[in-house]
C-alpha cells in the first residue's frame, strides 16, 4: 500500500513508519521538520515537509495515496485548541479531493463515548483540567471524520507507554465497565497496520488497551 502518515515525527506516527517499511509498503511521512529522519534513507519511504494547517500541503500529500493516518499530538493547552478539527477538515478535503477513502485518525482515550472510561484520576483529573481543550477539539474532530464520506476508523487509545511492542492488547468496541489501563505506542501502531491490511473496523472507535 501507498500510506500517508501525518504526525510520523515521534510517538505512535513513527513506531507505525517503522513498522509499515518494514512491512514492505510505501511510506510518506508529512512532518513539519525533515532533520528527524535525516540518513533514514529507504527505497519506500519518502518524505515531505508541511504543516497539517496549511490546506494546499495536505492536499498534495494526499495525492496518489491509498490510505492516511493521521497520528498528529500536542502538549496540553490552556487555551482552546483547533490543530485536531481544522487540520483534519484539511485531511478530509485533501482526500476527497484526491479520491483516497481509507482514514485511521488516533484520538484518544477520552473522546466522545470513552469519556468516563479511563479511570479516577483520568477522569476526574486530567481529561477534565489538563486536557479540556484539547479533548473538546478532538471530539469535534471526531464529528467531522464521522460525518465524511471516508471508510474511517477512530482509534481511541489508551494511556500511551514507551515500552516496547509486545502485540499483545485488547481492541474493545463495547466499553460498559472498562476502565482503560495502558498500552505502548509500538502496540498501536501494530494495531494500525493490522486494520491497514486487513480491514475490520470500518466506521467504529475501537479502544485499545491491555
Amino acid at each position: 500500500m501507498k500510506i500517508l502518515i501525518i504526525g510520523a515525527s515521534r510517538g505512535i506516527g513513527l513506531e507505525l513508519v517503522k513498522q509499515a517499511i518494514d512491512a514492505g509498503h510505501k511510506v510518506t511521512a508529512l512532518v513539519r521538520d525533515k532533520r528527524v529522519f535525516e540518513g533514514h534513507v529507504h527505497r519506500n519511504f519518502k518524505v515531505r515537509v508541511g504543516d497539517i494547517m496549511t490546506r494546499k500541503i495536505v492536499e498534495g500529500a494526499c495525492v496518489g495515496q491509498d490510505a492516511v493516518c493521521l497520528t498528529i499530538g500536542m502538549v496540553p493547552s490552556s487555551k482552546p485548541v483547533n490543530l485536531f478539527s481544522d487540520g483534519t477538515r484539511n485531511v478530509l478535503g485533501g482526500m476527497e479531493q484526491a479520491g483516497v477513502k481509507r482514514l485511521l485518525a488516533v484520538t484518544g482515550i477520552g473522546a466522545g463515548d470513552s469519556e468516563g472510561h479511563g479511570g479516577f484520576f483520568y477522569d476526574k483529573v486530567t481529561r477534565p483540567v489538563l486536557l479540556k481543550h484539547v479533548y473538546d477539539d478532538k471530539n469535534r474532530q471526531e464529528e467531522l471524520i464521522r460525518a465524511s464520506g471516508c471508510d474511517w476508523t477512530i482509534l481511541r487509545p489508551a494511556l500511551l507507554t514507551r515500552t516496547e511492542f509486545t502485540g499483545k492488547y485488547r481492541v474493545l468496541t463495547d466499553l460498559r465497565g472498562i476502565k482503560a489501563g495502558k498500552i505502548s505506542r509500538a502496540d498501536v501502531a501494530h494495531f494500525m497496520l493490522r486494520e491497514l491490511e486487513h480491514p475490520a473496523y470500518i466506521h467504529q472507535t475501537p479502544l485499545l488497551t491491555y
